[in-house]
């Protein structure tokens, strides 16, 4: 019974032995949840060791002038500015060929391989809407030098430095009644191309409305660019005694529709559009083309800025002769674009097309631009006639 005792206190003791202990020590906290890890944020696109801008032309094929004209304006520009943002620029040159499917291949090549961060280009209305179709899919900025309203119409990442059709169309009408005093005229357009077919019919329109007749238009026929033989036509032209003949075509083929006008013995004026300025108006036309009336987006003696002069004795040290339009419409896009570079200080297509849609009072050679909602500017037509062998400015025909 005594051992039982002794164990049972032995236990006891023990016990409290325990309890005191456990008083005199704090237990371990309860460890905290862990908090969820934060997911990794997206590394950033690193900035490109150079900006590659692309300058994409008709260089080969029926539209080749034009594209050989805006490289000049190009070359040019890069010479002077072959840096922006402290970066290197590329420009890349590509040839859609005057081929719509190869205008949409090319600007996909742009686009895809050569990683250009804004497209300069194109002259001629059915090839920038072939390309834009797609540099407007990849959010890649485009400023063309085509004039067709479509060029513009509902696209957000296009951005144009010159007038459309409608207003060129409305001044050579205008020109037409007013300072040859026109009552009738006679339309004969390239109905291959989305530039003649929108400019024949912007004409037709206001020449209608100025003459208050809807039958002054007293003849309107088609041909197909790079057509040789344009007898059937002006032979129908001739028979209606229009007072002026609109050719709402380009240089190439509008110089040869000049010869076989004279040759045919027509002497009614001629008068066009902007892509009649092309030295291949005179190369092939010759003393045919004498005294024919185009419209135009510069002329050198309506240069009024410093910055337009100083572009004018800079092209004619390198090129020796005077800028025509397309060079000029070129290097203002160029330098557009890098002063839009710099102001937003990144290389990034979005960014830089919105800085461009919200160009206002920017000075460039061709005059001082603002771009509209619709992505154009408000900007005065150029007069021009052919003067031995020459393009002589004769008048600035201001928006109204």
């Amino acid at each position: 019974m005594m051992r039982k005792r002794v164990a049972a206190l032995f236990v006891a003791v023990i016990l409290v032995a325990a309890m005191v202990a456990g008083c005199g020590q704090q237990s371990a906290p309860a460890p905290k949840p862990a908090e969820p890890a934060k997911p990794a944020e997206p590394p950033k696109p690193a900035e490109p060791e150079e900006i590659r801008i692309g300058s994409w032309q008709p260089f080969t094929g029926a539209l080749a002038a034009g594209g050989a004209m805006n490289k000049e304006g190009i070359d040019m520009a890069f010479e002077q500015r072959p840096k922006i943002l402290g970066k290197p620029v590329k420009v890349i040159f590509s040839d859609n060929k005057s081929d719509k499917v190869e205008a949409a291949n090319s600007m996909a090549r742009l686009i895809e391989q050569d990683k250009v961060v804004a497209v300069l280009g194109c002259y001629g209305s059915s090839l920038a809407i072939a390309g834009l179709n797609v540099s407007e899919k990849a959010g890649i900025p485009m400023i063309p030098d085509a004039s067709n309203p479509l060029v513009t119409e509902g696209r957000k990442f296009v951005t144009r430095l010159n007038y459309q059709d409608p207003f060129a169309g409305k001044v050579m009408a205008k020109y037409a009644v007013d300072k040859l005093g026109a009552k009738t005229a006679a339309i004969i357009q390239d109905v291959a191309q989305d530039y003649s077919v929108g400019l024949a019919q912007f004409f037709r329109k206001e020449f209608t409305k100025l003459t208050n007749n809807p039958n002054s238009i007293v003849a309107f026929v088609s041909y197909n660019t790079g057509d040789q033989d344009f007898t059937a036509q002006l032979t129908f032209v001739k028979s209606k005694k229009p007072d002026v003949i609109f050719v709402p075509g380009y240089s190439a083929d509008g110089a040869l529709l000049a010869k076989q006008a004279r040759e045919m013995g027509i002497k009614t004026p001629l008068v066009g559009g902007d892509a009649w300025e092309a030295p291949e108006l005179v190369q092939i036309g010759g003393k045919a083309v004498e005294g024919l009336i185009f419209c135009s987006h510069f002329a050198v003696e309506a240069a009024k800025t410093d910055k337009a002069k100083k572009f004018i004795d800079d092209y004619r040290k390198k090129y020796n002769k005077d800028p025509n339009c397309y060079a000029a419409l070129a290097y203002d896009a160029y330098n557009l674009v890098a002063d839009k570079l710099e102001e937003i200080k990144v290389v990034d297509p979005v960014k830089l097309n919105t800085a461009l849609r919200s160009t206002k009072n920017w000075e460039g050679v061709t005059g001082t631009i603002s771009i509209d909602e619709t992505g154009n500017p408000v900007k005065p037509a150029i007069i021009f006639q052919v003067k031995g062998g020459k393009f002589v400015y004769m008048d600035t025909i201001q928006p109204w």
